[in-house]
């Protein structure tokens, strides 16, 4: 137990420090999530939104509407006998 209550201290620790060099502009390399993250969120979400918009409007799609009052039922046949 004492192993644990040690590693889960140190891991907490690490915790500590890397938050304290974000929050306070550590001079250190920043990683790729923290330099590019919310541009990438914000690209990704401006190219889904166009191409779903593309989509809905230019494709001409019938998007599995109802065919509930179009589809009339055929005439029925009386076979020859």
């Amino acid at each position: 137990m004492y192993r644990f209550a040690k590693a889960a201290v140190n891991v907490s620790g690490q915790a500590v420090r890397q938050v304290r060099q974000v929050r306070h502009g550590s001079t250190a390399p920043q990683d790729f999530h923290t330099k590019y993250g919310t541009g990438l969120m914000l690209g990704g979400a401006v190219f889904c939104t166009a191409v779903w918009s593309y989509v809905l409007t230019q494709t001409g799609i019938t998007w599995n509407l109802s065919p509930v009052g179009r589809v009339m039922p055929k005439e029925w046949r009386e076979a020859d006998e």
